[in-house]
């Protein structure tokens, strides 16, 4: 498939079942008041492509396509009635409010301009009865949209829903879908006293080393899954999602998860690990799957923070820079993959604790700019990122906020916080997809949260603000992240499961998933020889004092933790103790 029409497919929304219209705008002007977001002189029209994708007794989900086929607009907002008694719960792309029946669907910062010709997208979920249909008129920006419409019968709430096609792109991989349960980490979860509350939960397949595509140590290979994911299947629709991650001097400001590849071995990385993971995956047998990619965690923000003149730099990131097989890496592996049509690659984009600094958040943003346009790889192949990968920030924290002040000193003064811009997951998500689309990325592009580990509950979660004597104890008494620093990553004592997997649970946001299965190891706590090519860290010993990367701090690590990606029963206790949700 050419990459024009694998571009073509990516920004439609196929995952359509049950009703569809299609209203065919005029042209013309109208005379009314000056249109939202254009001058009065702006000839307004559109085509709205609304669709129910899912309808049940008591609520729905429906995805909204609008194409401008008027003039230029800076700014939109769609509008229509319900017929019925649909109540709009949460939407995305797009500001959804709702006033008696009156629906308005505003833009977001990010996708206000809509040229003439071109077209946005963005969906809801809304309460109901099981019987909403199509409504009969839209008004863009004021102006009807008047035309002919599609069939406007409203589906059988008793008939089955209607499968894409095998292989078809959707906006959101994971709406609609049922997700992966690996069966060796589900074996081991079940395992666990307790254990099987939590051992249907969807996680990633880590692709740490070249032997992991055929099975290391007699485990599953990448086949393997792939062939167990296609019985999960079913009649359905189902994400895979695999970890790409063994670049040439991977991780390079830690030791606990040093790859198998040296820092020149660019070759062997592409021959040897990405070209047999896209031909496998490009396999037709498999071309019904929705694969997402987390392609290679840890590795592009270290050549902005962790080089140079800065405190935090190291010689290994150092010589990673200046080779620059990082970005080309990361671009042949987005190339090569995306190459799939049924591969939908996310780029790590680290967490809020590290890029959410002024010094950071711009300048990652570039870099992944140059990796996504490297070795052949192009910005269509970039279906959006992933933020706290086996971290352990929290998605939300409610008790403050960044806009705080206590006594006249800013929350962003406090220790914790540190001057950062973001205070959790889900805001520095959310602003870095906007800056993302500011240097290039496409508009339509979705943010992954892995919130396998940061629940933060338990008898320690705080229940409000700290107390107001200063700013420290206002953000430290409210806080549910209760590291001791925000740059301690290893194995953190009292963290917690967080969020189940959820599909569209924010604006921007294209799914809550656990990428990092919960109970492996993030690295030993100790020495340990192993053919893995995995080191020590002084950040995974529970007497370790710190360093320059988390403010010469304690670590918080766990103690009698094994290699990184082995499992760790203790650890595992633990998340299940102090899960938020709680099982």
């Amino acid at each position: 498939m050419s990459r024009t029409s694998r571009t073509t497919l990516r920004r439609s929304r196929t995952a359509l079942i049950a009703a569809g219209a299609l209203v065919a705008a005029a042209a013309g002007s109208a005379a009314a008041a000056a249109p939202f977001g254009a001058s009065a002189a702006a000839a307004a029209g559109c085509t709205v492509d609304y669709k129910i994708q899912n309808q049940w007794n008591g609520g729905l989900t429906a995805a909204v396509s609008v194409t401008n086929t008027g003039d230029a607009l800076s700014a939109w907002q769609l509008e229509w009635s319900f017929a019925g008694s649909e109540k709009v719960s949460q939407g995305w792309n797009a500001t959804v409010t709702q006033s008696g029946a009156a629906v308005t669907a505003k833009n977001l910062s990010y996708n206000g301009a809509l040229a003439s010709g071109a077209s946005t997208s963005f969906g809801f979920n809304a309460t109901g009865n099981g019987n909403s249909t199509v409504p009969a008129t839209f008004k863009l920006n004021g102006v009807t949209c008047n035309g002919a419409t599609g069939p406007t019968d409203p589906p059988d709430p008793t008939d089955p829903p209607t499968d894409p096609p095998a292989g078809s792109r959707v906006n959101n991989p994971y709406q609609g879908a049922k997700v992966y349960v690996n069966p060796e980490w589900s074996a081991k979860a079940a395992a666990e006293a307790g254990g099987s509350r939590v051992s249907n939960q969807p996680t990633g397949v880590w692709l740490d080393r070249i032997a992991a595509i055929e099975g290391a140590n007699n485990g599953m290979g990448l086949r393997d899954h792939l062939d167990a994911a296609l019985t999960q299947k079913g009649s359905g629709e189902l994400v895979v999602q695999l970890v790409i991650y063994n670049l040439p001097g991977r991780d390079c400001s830690a030791l606990a998860s040093n790859g198998e590849l040296g820092p020149t071995e660019i070759g062997r990385y592409k021959t040897e690990y990405i070209d047999p993971i896209a031909a496998i995956l490009g396999d037709a047998k498999y071309a019904g799957l929705r694969i997402v990619t987390t392609v290679e965690i840890d590795s592009l923000p270290n050549l902005v923070t962790n080089t140079g003149s800065r405190p935090t730099a190291t010689a290994a990131c150092d010589v990673m820079k200046a080779n620059g097989n990082y970005q080309k890496g990361v671009g042949y592996a987005l190339n090569k993959l995306g190459d799939v049509p049924n591969v939908y690659n996310y780029i790590d984009a680290g967490h809020h604790g590290w890029i959410g600094w002024d010094d950071n958040f711009g300048a990652t943003a570039d870099i992944f700019k140059v990796a996504a346009t490297t070795e052949g790889a192009t910005v269509n192949d970039v279906h959006g990122f992933i933020t706290n990968t086996a971290n352990y920030g929290a998605t939300k924290e409610d008790n403050f906020s960044i806009d705080d002040s206590v006594n006249g000193t800013s929350v962003r003064q406090s220790k914790w916080v540190d001057w950062n811009r973001y205070t959790d997951e889900q805001s520095y998500a959310q602003a870095f997809r906007q800056k993302l689309v500011s240097v290039g990325f496409n508009s339509d592009i979705g943010m992954l949260i892995d919130t396998s580990r940061n629940g933060w509950g338990g008898t320690q979660r705080p229940t409000g603000p700290g107390a107001s004597t200063s700013v420290d104890t206002y953000v430290d008494g409210g806080r549910y992240d209760r590291r001791i620093h925000l740059g301690n990553w290893c194995n953190q004592a009292g963290a917690g499961l967080g969020e189940r997997p959820k599909a569209a649970p924010a604006a921007g946001i294209d799914a809550y998933v656990w990428m990092k299965p919960p109970g492996e190891s993030d690295g030993s706590s100790k020495a340990i020889p192993n053919d893995e090519g995995k080191g020590f860290d002084g950040m995974c010993d529970p007497t370790y004092a710190g360093n320059a990367r988390n403010g010469n701090n304690p670590s918080g690590a766990l103690g009698d933790a094994p290699v990184s990606g082995h499992w760790f029963s203790a650890q595992f206790q633990e998340l299940m103790k102090n899960a938020h949700p709680a099982l």
